[in-house]
């Protein structure tokens, strides 16, 4: 699950203008894209103009953008370029590299130990677009407290840390993905989920998800949401009517949106 993590007074303008994907202080990035990178996400593959590294110039080149927030505060942007071939971690065996590169897995865990020798469990997922492998602290991955009204098990928000899939009571499947457009999949095309903070449910509406990693899904069936779902968007709506996609601040004690 992912909040909004940066604001958009947060992003380096300079840098985007540069690249090509703003002019004059607007943004030219789909809705999709812009979201992906206020939730700490990365972007759907983009055309990035004037790159400059090392005294080499590269007039245009395709690549993923995702923001970081560095040692000084200050958001900065980070590319994910096209890779000829990608560069294997070192806690990858061949193996293990290649079961992730063929698409025969969705991700593997992988426990480690950092810089200052604690254990550490990593989350390690290929994307086929960069030619990357993208790795994800699981301590780090955010579990939605609900999904369709329903309270996840500390089973069930283990299981979606780990990256594997979560079925809920109303049949609904879902599963984290850090290199996925949403970072959630789900056997359905939307869901609501939400996560407790100061006392207050964060709701966040995912819509046009994708399917889960190499399942294919029954069209009609995947438009299917249930009671669930429509009752959660009933009671959004009649409290304060919101776009898409947006995050709406709960009052769990009062029972009202603000």
């Amino acid at each position: 699950m992912d909040l909004i993590r940066f604001k958009q007074s947060d992003l380096p303008m300079k840098d985007l203008e540069i690249l090509g994907l703003a002019a004059e202080g607007q943004l030219k990035l789909k809705h999709n894209d812009l979201q992906a990178l206020l939730s700490g996400r990365r972007t759907s593959l983009l055309q990035l103009q004037n790159l400059r590294a090392e005294n080499i110039k590269i007039k245009a080149m395709d690549a993923k953008i995702s923001l970081t927030t560095g040692e000084n505060g200050v958001t900065d942007l980070l590319i994910h370029p096209v890779y000829r071939k990608p560069a294997t971690p070192d806690f990858l065996d061949d193996h293990e590299a290649a079961l992730l590169e063929k698409g025969e897995v969705a991700n593997l865990q992988k426990l480690v130990k950092d810089g200052k020798g604690n254990k550490q469990e990593l989350l390690v997922e290929y994307d086929p677009e960069t030619h990357e492998f993208v790795v994800s602290d699981s301590e780090k991955i955010l579990a939605p407290d609900m999904v369709n009204g329903e309270f996840l098990t500390p089973a069930q928000k283990e299981k979606y840390r780990k990256g594997k899939e979560v079925e809920v009571a109303d049949h609904t499947k879902f599963s984290y993905s850090a290199v996925d457009g949403k970072g959630i999949r789900s056997d359905k095309v939307a869901l609501i989920a939400s996560v407790l903070i100061d006392g207050g449910l964060s709701y966040v509406a995912y819509k046009g998800l994708n399917a889960l990693f190499n399942k294919k899904r029954d069209p009609a069936e995947a438009e299917k949401l249930s009671p669930g779902y429509h009752q959660v968007v009933a009671d959004m709506e009649a409290e304060n009517p919101v776009p898409d996609n947006s995050h709406i601040r709960f009052d769990a004690r009062r029972r009202v949106f603000r």
